[in-house]
C-alpha cells in the first residue's frame, strides 16, 4: 500500500494521510483580512492530510506584501474562522503560518504607524509590487532595538494564541525564505555584535526565544517551524557555519518537542542543494515529525516515505491548480498546469477556479 495516503498521526492529531499542502502566498485578503473567497480556496483543497495557510503576520509591522492576511486583531480572527470551520467541515486539518516579513516590506503595503523593522539596517535585494505605486526597490529596514525584538517576540505569542480561538490546529512559524526569523539566522541580513548576532547559538537565539513563546502559550503540540537551509530567497546566502546552525536548531527544537519541523529544499528552484547528510543528521536530531518539501512529484514522495527520510511530504504549486490534488496523485493522472500570472492577483481568476 502506497504509504502517502495513509492515515497518520501528527502529535495529538490524525491526518487523513501523509500529503501536506504548503503554504502559498495568495495576496487575496483585501484590507489584510481573511474572506469568504479564501475559506472557499481552502475548502478546496481540503483532502490534504495537512494543510498549512498562507503566512499571516502576527503584527502590522509583518505585513511586508499587498493583501496578505494579518491575524493579530478580533477582525482576523473572524475572518480567519470561515476557513478553518469550512477545512474541519470536511475533516481536514490546518494548521496557520505565521509570517513576519521584516525587511521584506514597503512602506506602502503597511498601514499607518507600522514600521520596518530587521536584525540590521541592511535592505534586501530587489523589489516589492505595491498597489499604489507598482513596483518599488526594497527601503533599507531598521535596525530592531531590544525591546523591538522583546515586542516582536511578544506579538508571535499573541497571534498564536488568536490562532486557537480561530479554530486553527496549530501554528506554523515561518522561519524559513528570508522573513524575519530567517532574518536573524542568516549572516547575510544579520549583522549584529551583541547576543542577537554573530555566533551560531546568538543567530539562532530569535528563532528559538520564538518558538519559545508559542509553546508557552498554546503548547509543544500545536507549533511548528518551517526552516530553508541553503535558501537563497529575499536575499538569503549560504555561510560556513550552515550546517551548524541547523544542527543546533534540530537539537534545541527536540528539546522543546515541536509537533514538527518543515524542512524546505529550494534546489528544485534553483537554490544550493540542502545535502542528503545535512537531511539525515537534521532527522536523527530533531525527535518530531519531519516534512519534506520542495519540488516532489508521486514517484519522489513514495520513495523518501518509504526510505524513513521524513514522515510526511509537502506539496506546493501543484495545489494552486489541482484542488483535488491527494485524488489525482492517488489515480496517477496528469496536473493541471497552474497560470502563474494569476499567483498574486486579487480576485477568483486562477484561484477558485481550477476544475
Amino acid at each position: 500500500m502506497s504509504l502517502l495516503f495513509e492515515s497518520t498521526a501528527l502529535a495529538n492529531l490524525k491526518l487523513k494521510n501523509r500529503v501536506v499542502m504548503c503554504p502559498l502566498t495568495r495576496c487575496r485578503a483585501l484590507g489584510n483580512t481573511p474572506n469568504q473567497l479564501m475559506a472557499k480556496y481552502y475548502e478546496q483543497r481540503s483532502s490534504a492530510g495537512l494543510i498549512i495557510s498562507e503566512g499571516a503576520a502576527p503584527s502590522p509591522n509583518g505585513l511586508g506584501y499587498a493583501r496578505i492576511p494579518g491575524l493579530f486583531n478580533q477582525t482576523h480572527v473572524e475572518g480567519w474562522k470561515l476557513t478553518t470551520q469550512a477545512v474541519h467541515k470536511h475533516g481536514g486539518r490546518i494548521f496557520i503560518q505565521l509570517m513576519h516579513c521584516g525587511r521584506v516590506g514597503h512602506p506602502n503595503n503597511l498601514p499607518e504607524g507600522a514600521r520596518l523593522l530587521a536584525p540590521s539596517a541592511i535592505a534586501a535585494p530587489g523589489n516589492m509590487w505595491t498597489d499604489t505605486q507598482g513596483p518599488q526597490d526594497f527601503p533599507a529596514p531598521r535596525e530592531m532595538t531590544e525591546n523591538d525584538i522583546k515586542i516582536a517576540i511578544g506579538e508571535y505569542a499573541h497571534a498564536c494564541k488568536l490562532a486557537i480561538e480561530a479554530g486553527f490546529d496549530g501554528v506554523e512559524l515561518h522561519g524559513a525564505n528570508g522573513y524575519l526569523i530567517d532574518q536573524f539566522l542568516n549572516t547575510a541580513s544579520n549583522q549584529r555584535k551583541d547576543s542577537w548576532g554573530g555566533s551560531v547559538k546568538h543567530r539562532a537565539r530569535f528563532a528559538l526565544e520564538v518558538v519559545k513563546a508559542a509553546v508557552a502559550a498554546v503548547g509543544h503540540s500545536k507549533v511548528g517551524i518551517r526552516l530553508s537551509p541553503y535558501g537563497v530567497f529575499n536575499g538569503m546566502s549560504p555561510d560556513a557555519e550552515m550546517d551548524e546552525l541547523y544542527l543546533y536548531l534540530a537539537r534545541e527544537l527536540s528539546a522543546l518537542r515541536i509537533a514538527y519541523v518543515h524542512l524546505v529544499d529550494h534546489s528544485s528552484m534553483g537554490a544550493p542543494k540542502v545535502s542528503a547528510e545535512l537531511k539525515a543528521k537534521i532527522r536523527e536530531s530533531f525527535r518530531g515529525t519531519l516534512i519534506l518539501s520542495g519540488g516532489y512529484d508521486r514517484s519522489r514522495a513514495e520513495a523518501d516515505l518509504t526510505a524513513h527520510a521524513g514522515d510526511l511530504i509537502a506539496f506546493g504549486r501543484p495545489f494552486i491548480s489541482n484542488p483535488t490534488l491527494v485524488e489525482k496523485l492517488k489515480a496517477g493522472v496528469e496536473l493541471t498546469p497552474a497560470n502563474p500570472e494569476t499567483f498574486y492577483s486579487a480576485d477568483e481568476k486562477g484561484y477558485t477556479d481550477y476544475p
